[in-house]
């Protein structure tokens, strides 16, 4: 039995996401509804593939891959996320994770992605895979680093420095500092203007 870990804050989700693995080889060990609950089951158990949403309270995103890796290198990590594969499943898969699977594909492709992650591939759908070989131009917002992209991705979503502070265990004033930074990168004055070139970039739904 290959055991899985479940790591998404909204319930309806692990629920389908059980009745996708339900009757295979694949064995839902353990649920978490927030990425620091998933960080503390990795440290106590032993999990073969911890499948992780994107955006969860807390500890989530490229940096809740690369605490569970950290803690348990052997472990595979799929990332899970509504957001588009381009640029988040580089970043995923930099940071360590095995795969990246859009919820919308879930229920066609999820038993062969785990399968394949659990025999130790990597999984990642044909359209990113050829966004990832084709990119010539590289876009602005490749420069900015892993805390900077989380940062900017919580502004586009509208939450406020007091808000991604707190997601991020940052304070206020270093929120701000990101924030000043990720503008100057992409060349952009304003939020309005982020979360502009976040949409023509596919950055965000």
């Amino acid at each position: 039995m290959t055991r899985i870990l479940i790591a998404d804050d909204h319930k309806i989700v692990r629920d389908g996401l059980k009745r996708i693995l339900a009757g295979s080889e694949l064995e839902v060990a353990a649920e978490a509804a927030s990425g620091d609950e998933a960080l503390a089951l990795v440290k106590a158990n032993d999990f073969d593939v911890a499948m992780v949403d994107m955006s969860m309270p807390g500890l989530s995103g490229i940096a809740l891959v690369k605490r569970l890796k950290a803690e348990k290198p052997k472990l595979k990590v799929l990332v899970l996320s509504m957001h588009g594969e381009n640029q988040y499943a580089a970043r995923a898969l930099k940071a360590g994770a095995s795969g990246y699977l859009t919820k919308d594909s879930a229920a066609e492709q999820l038993l062969g992605a785990l399968r394949k992650i659990a025999a130790g591939g990597v999984h990642i759908s044909d359209a990113a895979a050829s966004a990832l070989v084709t990119s010539s131009a590289a876009k602005s917002h490749e420069s900015l680093s892993d805390r900077e992209f989380e940062v900017m991705r919580m502004l586009v979503e509208g939450k406020g420095p007091s808000e991604i502070g707190e997601r991020l265990h940052l304070s206020v004033k270093t929120v701000s500092t990101h924030k000043t930074r990720i503008l100057e990168k992409l060349g952009v004055g304003s939020t309005a203007e982020l979360v502009r070139y976040a949409l023509e970039n596919k950055l965000i739904d």
